[in-house]
C-alpha cells in the first residue's frame, strides 16, 4: 500500500490555532475567551479585567511548574485553550528553564542563544500538546509599534525569535482596533500590521457588542466560536466533496479505458463532457482521454470536433 494518499484520505486537523492582538482596551480577551468551552491560563493577571459574565475557568499562573501540571489534569470538558499573553508565557517559559539550568542565563538575567532554543522547542512542543489534546489553542498578545523607513508597522508583542514561530503554526493571526466606536478584527495581513488567515474568512469583521454603555450584558459571548463552527463546516464540505472527486476520477479512468478505436474515443468524450465535473476533473479527463488516444494512434480533428484515424 502506497503512504502517499488521495485528497479525501488526507488527515484534516479539526483544531485552529490562532493570536489575537491589538490596542489596549479593545477586549482582546474578552473576545479570546469568546472560543468553544475555554479554559484560560491567565499569565499577565488580567482575568479580573473581564466582566464576569464572560470569565470561564482560569489557572492564573504562578510558575511554569502549574502550567506542566495543568496540562496533565483531566481537560476533556474543555475545548479550547487561551493563553493570555503569549509575551507573558514566554517570561514564564525563561524563568522555568534558568530556574533548571543557571547556565542558560546571560550575565543581564536574559536567556542564553542556547537558552532561547530550548524555549523555542517548548513553545513548538505546547502547541503541539494542545493539537494532539484536540484543543484550539487562542493566543493574546499585546501590539507592538515598529518603524520601516517612515512606515508604522503593528506586529504582537513577543520578544526573540518567537513571534516568527508561532506564525507558522497558526491558522489565523487578527488584529483588533477600534474603528469608531466599533470594535473590528483584521484578518488579512497589510502593509500596517500583521496578520494571518487560511481559514477563509473576511479580511475585516466587526466584533459584535455584547455589553451596552451602561455596562449590562446583551448577548453571548460566541464571536469566535461562530467563525470555528463555520470553518469546520467548510472542511467537512471539503472532505466530502474530495471523497466525490476521487469517486469521478475513478469513472472518468474506465471510461478512458474503455476506449479502443474512432467510435469508443468519441462516446467516451461525449460521456466525460457531460459529466458533473469537480475542481479541474474536467481538464483531467481531456488530458487522459487525449493521451489514450495518441496511444491508439487517433488525433483530435480541431474542424469535425471529434477523434480520427491518424493518417498513415
Amino acid at each position: 500500500m502506497s503512504l502517499f494518499k488521495k485528497p479525501s484520505e488526507l488527515k484534516v486537523n479539526a483544531v485552529v490555532k490562532a493570536l489575537i492582538y491589538g490596542q489596549p482596551g479593545s477586549g482582546k480577551t474578552t473576545t479570546a475567551l469568546s472560543a468553544p468551552s475555554p479554559v484560560l491560563l491567565d499569565f499577565d493577571g488580567g482575568v479580573q479585567r473581564v466582566n464576569g459574565a464572560f470569565q470561564c475557568p482560569t489557572l492564573q499562573v504562578e510558575s511554569w511548574d502549574e502550567v506542566l501540571q495543568a496540562m496533565d489534569e483531566d481537560l476533556s470538558e474543555f475545548r479550547s485553550i487561551v493563553i493570555d499573553t503569549a509575551g507573558k508565557m514566554l517570561d514564564f517559559m525563561s524563568a522555568y528553564i534558568i530556574k533548571n539550568d543557571g547556565k542558560m542565563q546571560q550575565r543581564d538575567g536574559s536567556l542564553s542563544l542556547k537558552g532561547y532554543g530550548v524555549r523555542k522547542r517548548m513553545f513548538c512542543d505546547f502547541i503541539a500538546r494542545c493539537s494532539m489534546l484536540g484543543k484550539n489553542v487562542i493566543f493574546v498578545a499585546h501590539e507592538k509599534e515598529d518603524k520601516d523607513g517612515e512606515q508604522r508597522i503593528v506586529r504582537p508583542e513577543m520578544s526573540g525569535s518567537s513571534l516568527g514561530d508561532l506564525i507558522k503554526e497558526l491558522d489565523l493571526v487578527g488584529y483588533m482596533q477600534m474603528i469608531g466606536n466599533e470594535r473590528t478584527i483584521s484578518w488579512s495581513p497589510t502593509e500596517k500590521f500583521y496578520a494571518k488567515n487560511t481559514c477563509n474568512l473576511p479580511a475585516v469583521q466587526k466584533i459584535p457588542q455584547i455589553i451596552d454603555a451602561s455596562g449590562n450584558v446583551t448577548s453571548q459571548n460566541n464571536f469566535l466560536s461562530g467563525i470555528f463552527a463555520a470553518w469546520h463546516k467548510y472542511l467537512k464540505v471539503q472532505a466530502d466533496t474530495a471523497q466525490q472527486y476521487d469517486a469521478l476520477l475513478d469513472v472518468i479512468s474506465e471510461n478512458v479505458d474503455a476506449i479502443t478505436d474512432v467510435a469508443t474515443a468519441n462516446e467516451a468524450t461525449k460521456k466525460i463532457e457531460g459529466m458533473q465535473h469537480i475542481w479541474d476533473s474536467k481538464i483531467k479527463g481531456a488530458v487522459m482521454v487525449d493521451k489514450r488516444c495518441k496511444s491508439l494512434g487517433l488525433s483530435y480533428d480541431k474542424i469535425k470536433k471529434c477523434y480520427v484515424q491518424q493518417s498513415a
